[in-house]
């Protein structure tokens, strides 16, 4: 037994979702969802079809066509109108049979391929135009029936069957009682609608039998023609010749004149615009989705069919007509079919019925549409009451809204006054149908798989392009408009609008070009003039390091940013992934920092371990973290950073975002110092650069940077190993790395304002002008603007030299040479300084003032003998105790370029 399209294999819809989503569009349904979808093929899509794109045009509007543009032109239009709207219904075909389709046609095809923000904003105006085509339609069918019964201008009273005024007040009733019946037919239900339309197509299809056969029965014969705007008494005569080649050849080619109605010189432009009009009803079966058995099947073989007849038959016509009818009859009669027919009131009976089935499928259709987002909650409030439904399902709210804002269309009065914007909405949904199908094809998602295969991403772009041309063409004005009415929109649904769950085909797309790029980004091609920092921050908590993680997104410079974090669990131990549950939450909080981050969790029996796989499996191809940064190891109480964060004041939470609370000062750590050190030196071994933040949350960077104190904040920058004076140098690999970094810190937004301050330390007796100029030049070729500060260190270093064994230019320079030189080693006295020693740099470094808003020091190397670990971290305490936001850096690679 085949399967229902309701089936549960089939909730994923048409791009993909989830099972809740569709159980929470159940409960929205109501009593909506128990009701049986009743509409087979020829009724729901088949017939809908054929008469909204009949219509008018095919009894008053296919001769003016072919008077004004011959044959061979019109037939050219046909073709150009129908290939834009055959790529159109391929795109429809390939997207309906990718999934069960609901109620809203092209409204749910683009909302769940493109996203709500396409979605909502051209289901509005898909909405519009059905609103503005029902109202198009009614006044059309109001024209037609004054044309017949009205009274003739000038007359007071009139004569047989001429008895309506005729007036805007008249015209307006009549249309608003028009449009009462085709809401009476319409609250009823999809069923009665299709019933009605079905015996509607059955008097237009005698119609246009009879019109068929009336070129051939028919004798030839003279038609008076009374011509508008001129006096009454003035005629002017066209001919219906019968088949006839003298005629034929009179109107093979173009004949361009004036049209009688507006008194305009029609053109190529002008005349397809006209014709166009009856094309644009290929959606009214797509419309019908909700109502059909089953509209996977239904929606392509009733489109294809209708438009493959319809074309037929407009291009028939237009051959018999040119055949057989003069030009004038052709170009001065719109209403010629009622004079040649051998039953005119026929004729009469087929245009009033076309066009009262045309408005009454807009309207059904602009109803379903509102019914459809107003259950997806897309404008929340504003659409709550097109919810309600019948007994039976039937959106009757909808319905009564949809009646509601055509009526105030009918207020427009004349139907050349919305012709133009129906055509440019109807085209402009087109357009968004074939780019929805377009950007489904070039994501190449695996669950894009129609059962319709008739179409490529040429034939949709081809679509979109007619369409594009057509709407310009048609009216550029109403084509600029639409187009900013549908920005407006897309903008306000992306900035107000929840989100959904239905899929954004745009991340498909990101993902599609990212995977092409990552491929091209070929690690070999690197070259340091454009090396960018590629940062891996280790987060325990993120309670105690929201103004970490906002101060390393300053120090990315446009490069990788990566969030890591260990989980301390052995997962043969678990039942599942406990993981899984804190994404999340650490994606909103990366929303909520508003910073440009990924995030990147991991088990691991130890932080050690844990920190060693992110640095080897975090990013992918050429886009992995080359520079480690992590908080300082002390004894300080962590602080909740995120209970101050402007980002969490407001919210009403007491637990934001789920993180647990900060560790308490007397728990023990899950670090000890030991392994601390060992994780600086596993990165240094995988010559990664390493950054130790230490007091980075006192640093309040809005009051640092916007206070109007002068002179402008300043960033300290200190180049010079403190722990090893006996080799302190400014200009090898990690100072020069240490150097970069705090340039790239200025070069962010939020930094401009800042001033760099390079201190260099000097002894006595070692020229220190010499000193300064040497690296004021290279300063300068770096490009980097500082100002050099000179500090007199010999007090200093005079405690060094007191409690070292030996002058200098022993071993300890020898190492410092290898390094240099990128020999990886571990020198074992790199920490035999005393703490008096230590203690005197901190001094001489928190003794410069005006403080800074931060700090740049040189991070030594960890000692080869890791029982020093604990030594090496408590001198680095010493060194930086009290200096307030400081930043330890070592660089194990080259970053500055003096080159182009």
């Amino acid at each position: 037994m085949a399967s229902s399209e309701r089936s549960a294999l089939l909730t994923y819809r048409l791009c993909g979702g989830s099972v809740e989503e569709e159980r929470g569009r159940e409960r929205v349904r109501g009593r909506a969802a128990a009701a049986p979808r009743k509409l087979p093929t020829f009724l729901g899509v088949v017939v809908p079809t054929l008469l909204s794109m009949f219509s008018v045009v095919l009894f008053l509007r296919l001769g003016f066509v072919v008077g004004h543009a011959g044959l061979y032109q019109a037939l050219a239009m046909f073709a150009v109108a129908y290939f834009i709207i055959g790529m159109t219904v391929l795109s429809v075909c390939a997207i309906a049979t990718n999934g069960a389709l609901d109620a809203g046609g092209a409204y749910y095809m683009i909302s769940r391929a493109l996203g709500p923000e396409f979605g909502g904003s051209i289901g509005i105006m898909f909405f519009l135009a059905n609103v503005c085509g029902s109202a198009l339609y009614v006044l059309g069918l109001v024209e037609a029936v004054v044309d017949s019964f009205g009274i003739p201008p000038g007359q007071k009273v009139g004569t047989g069957v001429h008895v309506l005024p005729q007036s805007y007040w008249y015209e307006l009733l009549y249309g608003t009682v028009l449009l009462a019946l085709c809401l009476l037919v319409c609250l009823v239900g999809a069923s009665i609608y299709a019933k009605a339309t079905f015996l509607i197509f059955l008097i237009v299809v005698g119609v246009l039998g009879t019109i068929l056969v009336s070129f051939f029965a028919t004798r030839p014969l003279g038609v008076p023609i009374r011509l508008p705007y001129i006096n009454g008494s003035e005629t002017d005569n066209g001919s219906f010749t019968g088949f006839s080649l003298t005629t034929l050849r009179n109107n093979l080619g173009g004949g361009y004149g004036v049209d009688y109605t507006t008194g305009q010189m029609m053109s190529f432009s002008s005349v397809f615009a006209v014709m166009f009009n009856g094309c644009t009803g290929i959606m009214a079966g797509s419309n019908m989705s909700g109502d059909l058995k089953r509209p996977s099947y239904s929606i392509p073989r009733g489109t294809i069919s209708a438009v493959l007849f319809t074309y037929l038959v407009y291009n028939l016509l237009a051959f018999l007509m040119c055949a057989t009818c003069d030009r004038t009859l052709l170009q001065k009669d719109y209403g010629f079919l009622r004079d040649i027919s051998i039953f005119p009131p026929l004729v009469t009976v087929g245009i009033y019925a076309a066009t009262l089935s045309a408005a009454m499928s807009n309207l059904i259709g602009a109803s379903r549409i509102l019914y459809a987002l107003a259950r997806d909650d897309l404008f929340g409030r504003a659409l709550a009451l097109a919810k309600k439904t019948s007994a039976s399902g039937n959106p009757v709210m909808a319905v009564i809204l949809s009646w509601l804002v055509v009526q105030l269309v009918l207020f427009s009065g004349k139907l050349n006054t919305i012709a133009g914007v129906v055509t440019t909405f109807f085209l402009l949904v087109y357009a968004t149908v074939n780019l929805a199908c377009l950007a489904l094809e070039w994501a190449s998602a695996p669950n894009f798989r129609p059962t319709f295969r008739y179409f490529t991403w040429h034939t949709c772009l081809l679509g979109i392009t007619g369409c594009c041309v057509m709407m310009f063409l048609i009216s550029p004005v109403s084509a600029s408009a639409s187009l900013g009415f549908l920005l407006i929109l897309l903008l306000a649904l992306h900035y107000l609008s929840p989100s959904s769950t239905w899929g954004y085909i745009s991340q498909a797309l990101i993902f599609h070009q990212v995977r092409k790029y990552l491929l091209m980004l070929d690690v070999r091609k690197d070259h340091v003039k454009f090396w960018r920092p590629q940062m891996l921050l280790m987060v325990q908590n993120p309670r105690g390091s929201s103004r970490l993680i906002d101060f390393v997104n300053d120090l990315k410079k446009s490069g990788l940013y990566v969030l890591g974090h260990v989980e301390l669990q052995d997962l043969d131990t678990l039942p599942s992934d406990p993981l899984q549950p804190q994404q999340d939450s650490w994606l909103s909080l990366v929303d909520k920092l508003n910073v440009k981050a990924f995030v990147s969790l991991t088990l691991a029996p130890s932080v050690r371990h844990g920190v060693r796989q992110l640095l080897f499996t975090s990013g992918l191809g050429g886009m992995r973290p080359n520079t480690l940064v992590l908080g300082f190891y002390d004894d300080a109480a962590p602080q909740d950073g995120l209970a101050r964060h402007p980002a969490f004041t407001s919210a009403r939470e007491d637990v934001p975002l789920g993180f647990p609370l900060l560790r308490a000062p007397a728990a023990p750590k899950l670090l000890s110092a030991r392994e601390y050190v060992g994780i600086v030196a596993d990165a240094l071994k995988m010559l990664r650069n390493v950054l130790l933040a230490r007091d980075l949350e006192s640093l309040d960077k809005a009051w640092e940077l916007r206070r109007a104190a002068s002179p402008p904040p300043t960033i300290h920058v200190w180049p010079v190993n403190l722990l090893r004076p006996d080799s302190a140098r400014y200009a090898d690999t990690c100072s020069l790395f240490l150097l970069q970094m705090a340039c790239v810190l200025n070069m962010a937004r939020a930094w401009r304002r800042a001033r760099l301050r390079l201190f260099l330390c000097v002894e006595a007796g070692a020229m220190p002008h010499a000193q300064e100029e040497k690296l004021r030049q290279l300063l300068k070729d770096l490009r980097i603007q500082a100002q050099i500060q000179l500090v007199p260190w010999d007090a200093v270093t005079r405690l060094h030299w007191q409690t070292r064994q030996g002058p200098p230019g022993g071993p300890l320079e020898e190492e410092e040479e290898e390094e240099e030189e990128g020999v990886v080693n571990f020198p074992a006295n790199t920490t035999q300084v005393s703490d008096e020693y230590v203690c005197a740099a901190n001094k001489l470094v928190l003794e410069q003032s005006p403080a800074p808003a931060v700090r740049f020091l040189y991070l030594p190397r960890p000692p080869a003998d890791t029982g020093l670990y604990p030594l090496y971290l408590h001198q680095l305490e010493l060194l930086t105790r009290g200096l307030g936001p400081t930043v330890l850096v070592h660089g194990v690679s080259a970053v500055t370029s003096t080159q182009l």
